[in-house]
């Protein structure tokens, strides 16, 4: 306890400025009011603040407990009867894993009534905390003792602030007059309880450590109990699986994000889990592999690939693989007989291309296999396992070709379908087995080659092997089981099927090249541009594209005549080239705004990773403009110092280079009907892992715009 200057009252009208936040505290950034509670006559005041603290601890420590942020409830219970200011705080955050008690005490000194009394004590008990008990000891009594200091400092900044403003002197609290008798005299002072306690909104054995971690993993996320920010317990178990608070806390964050920047078709978790699982639940390297994931998906139409391609006969009749019921784990079991598999027959006849598009539809229905059997299992399976029989395997395979499609085939299954292989079992591995091993092996993550099970001979057969992981009832019959498996023998394909060199380049192309969406480049002082002409007024153009690489601006124009043709290398003076994607420019550089042409959206800042859709109900006829144009990152306002974020990303973007990947198309008056869903494109990709299509409700007389 320790006597200091000043009444009491005016250390508690000080003492409340340091709210909603406290410049003199930089730690202390937030704080909302989640309970009040006033007497009626005003003699008790009681306050619950959820305060929001920027604790200063390592980066990595952040990151692996998953939160930007630390919460604290705060309660304050004034009695001006008694004279007593009573401060509780415990911390919201990890509340399972770290318990932190703290309580001050104000009263008055019984000897001079200028004088207050301050007390103040803490615990800390940490229970576990990812292997980091001591360095979190550490920071806590850090943070504490600094707080100590800072105390005494606090109060009197804000009581110089009061005697600034005029305020020296704040009267001492006395009944209101309804109180007194009607003689005048006031009634007999009764006893009086301490301050009393207000229903906790989140007590410290009520607010499970995975509700903490919904609510406070970013700064930018919405409030507690909300559906996007809370996952339940018996979803995780049905669907997701045994997940920690650090895990959950991360996919939380990666969803909302998505939601923020891929409105509308985000995948579904489990999908978003398998890329983090992927990347150790890093969420920085989890998010750029997902949204590249995501980009190619919808650049090649890989959500529609079940329901608008169909095999070649000749993959029909001679890939010998095939879906064979399920493991003991309930994983959907995939066959493939690889060694009675002509890959040089195959390659010759259909192309890379056509094999790649093959084996992306077989992940496809994996996809769709593993959503059933959770359903049926009552239990999450998000991987299947697949069984390799390599009986035929022979140097013919190794033709390299053959070789550098399956090579390719294997990167871009991985960089797209990670986590999705529970288990590869691989049978009867012959002699050249090894050299096959040695080409391919490096291109497979470390990860999923733990998950391989190689077995020579018949070794499969004995202990630890196939009656492990599949039950003895369907071991298929070319195995030795009882089973008769539908999966094709595979054999020789025909010469006669075998196309030339030139005929195979063209299929590839035209598969590979078969999308709706166009590539280009944004430089720094060349945007790109399209041109759209518009013939009948209050027709609708709808846009859907996705950032790529950098910052962009997206800007609309329109103009009554015509640009000039576009130059057809208008980058080459300066010696630049754009690889997969084109650059255009219309608007003349002699043409002036506001005179020449005019702009008819506000321009849209997009960031690297976004995906935006939107739509421009056009007043008059004429020529529109959709233009994407580099972003310059804005320089500091508080300082001529560049921020480390604006460096980081300045070093993104090599080269002053952006690349966007876009689609339009023009809705005509007729086919408009006012409604907000008649906007939408009907190729705009939604894509089919989100678990549903949502539209935006939000509607604007001339565009709507969703990101």
């Amino acid at each position: 306890m320790r006597p200091e200057r000043g009444r009491p009252w005016r250390r508690e009208a000080a003492y409340e400025r340091r709210f909603p936040t406290c410049p003199l505290i930089p730690m202390f950034v937030a704080s909302d009011t989640v309970n009040e509670y006033k007497s009626e006559d005003e003699a008790i005041h009681v306050i619950e603040r959820r305060c929001k603290l920027d604790i200063d601890a390592p980066r990595l420590l952040k990151k692996i407990a998953g939160v930007d942020y630390v919460y604290f409830i705060q309660k304050n219970s004034l009695n001006r009867r008694e004279r007593t200011l009573h401060i509780e705080a415990y911390n919201e955050t990890f509340s399972n894993r770290v318990i932190i008690n703290e309580h001050c005490s104000y009263t008055v000194h019984p000897d001079n009534e200028d004088w207050t009394c301050f007390e103040q004590s803490a615990s800390l008990d940490i229970k576990s905390f990812f292997g980091f008990e001591s360095t979190v000891e550490k920071i806590a009594m850090k943070q504490y003792t600094s707080n100590i200091k800072k105390g005494k400092e606090i109060i009197e900044y804000y009581l110089k602030q009061l005697e600034e403003e005029g305020i020296t002197f704040v009267p001492r609290w006395t009944p209101p007059v309804a109180c007194k008798s009607e003689s005048g005299t006031s009634h007999p002072r009764r006893p009086v309880s301490p301050a009393i306690n207000i229903p906790d909104c989140a007590t410290k054995e009520g607010l499970s450590n995975k509700e903490i971690l919904n609510t406070t993993s970013s700064p930018s996320e919405p409030t507690a109990g909300t559906p996007d920010d809370k996952l339940d317990a018996d979803y995780i178990k049905r669907y997701l699986g045994d997940l920690t608070p650090m895990q959950e806390s991360c996919l939380i964050r990666l969803r909302q994000w998505l939601q923020e920047t891929h409105k509308g078709k985000i995948p579904k978790d489990e999908h978003i889990l398998r890329f983090l699982r992927a990347r150790d639940f890093n969420i920085d390297k989890a998010r750029e592999i997902l949204c590249q994931s995501l980009t190619w998906r919808k650049q090649h139409q890989v959500d529609y690939i079940l329901d608008t391609w169909n095999p070649p006969q000749v993959l029909q009749d001679y890939y010998a693989g095939g879906w064979h019921h399920h493991d003991k784990d309930g994983r959907p079991l995939y066959v493939l007989r690889l060694g009675q598999m002509d890959t040089k027959g195959l390659v010759r006849a259909l192309g890379e291309e056509a094999l790649l598009r093959y084996v992306l539809s077989i992940n496809e229905e994996g996809l769709r296999r593993c959503e059933e059997n959770t359903k049926v299992f009552g239990r999450p399976i998000s991987s299947w396992t697949c069984l390799v029989d390599l009986e035929g395997l022979n140097m013919r395979h190794l033709w390299r070709p053959g070789v550098k499609a399956l090579l390719r085939i294997i990167e871009v299954v991985e960089a797209n379908y990670p986590e999705t292989l529970g288990r590869l079992l691989i049978l009867r591995a012959p002699r050249v087995f090894p050299v096959l091993w040695t080409l391919v092996s490096p291109f497979i993550d470390d990860n999923t080659r733990k998950k391989f099970l190689i077995y020579a001979g018949n070794d499969y057969q004995g202990p630890g092997g196939l009656l492990d992981y599949i039950d003895k009832e369907i071991i298929p019959d070319f195995l030795g089981g009882e089973c008769m498996c539908e999966v094709p023998e595979g054999g020789l394909v025909p010469k006669s099927l075998y196309r030339t060199a030139e005929e195979l380049e063209n299929e590839d192309i035209k598969l590979w090249t078969e999308t709706i969406y166009q590539s280009a480049s944004v430089f720094k002082g060349a945007p790109h541009e399209v041109l759209i002409q518009i013939v009948d007024a209050s027709s609708v153009i709808t846009w859907d594209f996705d950032v790529c690489k950098g910052d962009i601006v997206f800007n609309i124009f329109h103009s009554k005549r015509a640009p000039q043709p576009p130059k057809k290398d208008s980058l080459g003076a300066h010696s630049i080239t754009s690889p997969g994607g084109n650059n255009v420019q219309l608007i003349d550089k002699v043409w002036q705004l506001g005179c020449d042409y005019s702009m008819v959206e506000s321009p849209l800042i997009c960031k690297e990773g976004e995906s935006v859709q939107g739509s421009h109900v056009t007043r008059w006829p004429g020529f529109y403009i959709l233009q994407w144009k580099f972003h310059s990152m804005p320089a500091c306002a508080t300082t001529n110092l560049p921020r480390v974020d604006d460096v980081l990303a300045s070093l993104q973007v090599s080269s002053h280079k952006c690349k966007v990947m876009y689609y339009t198309e023009v809705i005509g008056s007729e086919d408009f009907r006012g409604s907000m869903t008649s906007l939408e494109s009907s190729h705009s990709g939604f894509s089919q892992l989100s678990a549903a299509t949502t539209s935006s409700s939000q509607s604007h007389s001339s565009s709507m715009i969703s990101r």
